[in-house]
């Protein structure tokens, strides 16, 4: 990747202002961080650029503010970034103006400061080149840590790298790494697992894919609009039935691209969307006209095994059932628990990245045995539909 990105390794940041793009977009219970992670994700490029005396100016938002809001605040962020990392981390009141200013001339080398919330200014999701101006003031080189935020063109994701000399982070440098062995240039055969609820959020994704991968699973709620649109009955399953056309017209575009579609051969069907509610696995000939399909059935699950078994690379993006309930997670917590251990083999490179994949991995506790797993939900899906991300454009080399 160095060679199309600039990182850490190409800057000697000694006594420079590094402007340093992070997501501290973290959840937040009772005014404290709930969940660390993101704080852990961007530690190293932090402390690697303290530790080398660099000037650590830390750029972020947090939640969708209109204008200046207490509690969207990131001076408890910044508290609990510092008991992460180990250092302290003085905080500035706002991003611009006098008190940043003030805030970085006070710093010595080996420093960090946050600056409060970017999206206290409107100008920063407008990109307004002023706004930049003011922010490369306080700056001598930006670092872009924050993929998550790299789908938006905003001035502190996007816009500083046209005004700064500008580099990936350690963060950043990981994840176009891993996404570039997913789908750029990839170990074949490369599988892909598409799960959620609906088709119509995925459908520029599932077009792109099939011209990627060798074979594409699709489970979860979009199983069953394809399901519906091949004449299979799905009885009061959810499905999207305005969409057949749709799903019909990706797999047609998947047979030209000789990508095998694999979808559910039978499934876990039930009477009540809730928990641990009665259950039974039913071939696709026999699904009653008064179930719903909430997980895919022991077959299923045996021909997505058959299928990673197949594959050297597999992205996954989406659960293949209603996992946040027993026992209909049981579909996907096999499917990764069995990706990890292939993983793990060293026979499988193992991406997978979207809010509820995360939390599915989590779940099965898998998300440290695949080769990588992304945080970020926005920018992982942009990304997989093919899509140019102005934060990861900005930082090519040029």
């Amino acid at each position: 990747m160095s060679k199309t990105f600039r990182t850490l390794d190409d800057v000697d940041v000694k006594g420079k202002r590094v402007l340093l793009r992070v997501d501290l977009n973290v959840p937040m219970e009772n005014g404290r961080v709930s969940d660390a992670t993101r704080l852990e994700r961007v530690a190293p490029t932090i402390t690697e650029i303290s530790d080398k005396g660099g000037k650590v100016v830390l750029l972020a938002h947090f939640g969708r503010p209109k204008g200046r809001d207490a509690k969207d605040s990131l001076k408890p962020v910044a508290a609990a970034l510092g008991q992460v990392i180990k250092k302290p981390v003085a905080f500035a009141d706002d991003c611009i103006g006098e008190a940043a200013a003030k805030a970085v001339a006070a710093m010595k080398d080996g420093d960090i400061l946050c600056l409060e919330n970017t999206r206290f200014h409107k100008e920063e999701e407008k990109n307004d080149p002023a706004f930049v101006a003011e922010l490369a003031k306080l700056g001598d080189i930006w670092v872009n840590d924050a993929f998550s935020a790299a789908h938006r063109a905003h001035a502190t994701t996007e816009g500083l790298g046209h005004k700064l000399p500008a580099y990936a982070g350690r963060t950043m440098q990981a994840e176009l790494t891993a996404l570039e062995k997913a789908l750029e240039a990839p170990t074949k055969p490369v599988i892909a697992i598409i799960g959620g609820a609906k088709v119509s959020t995925k459908i520029d994704l599932l077009e792109n894919l099939v011209s990627k991968v060798d074979a594409l699973v699709i489970g979860g709620g979009m199983a069953n609009t394809f399901l519906h649109a091949q004449g299979v009955g799905v009885g009061k399953s959810l499905a999207e039935k305005d969409l057949a056309a749709t799903a019909l017209r990706i797999m047609e575009k998947a047979s030209a691209a000789n990508c095998a579609i694999i979808l559910p051969v039978d499934a876990v069907v039930a009477y009540h969307f809730a928990a641990n509610s009665p259950s039974h696995a039913y071939g696709l000939d026999a699904i009653p006209a008064d179930g719903m399909i909430l997980d895919v059935g022991p077959q299923s699950t045996a021909r997505i095994h058959a299928a990673i078994d197949d594959a050297k690379t597999l992205v996954w993006n989406g659960p293949l059932g209603a996992f946040e309930m027993t026992p209909f997670d049981r579909g996907t917590v096999v499917a990764a628990k069995h990706a990890a251990e292939r993983t793990k083999a060293k026979k499988l490179i193992s991406v997978a990245g979207g809010g509820d994949t995360v939390a599915a991995l989590n779940q099965a506790g898998v998300s440290g045995d695949f080769s990588y797993v992304s945080t970020a939900g926005g920018a992982f899906l942009e990304w997989m539909e093919g899509k140019p991300l102005p934060g990861v454009e900005v930082l090519k080399q040029r």
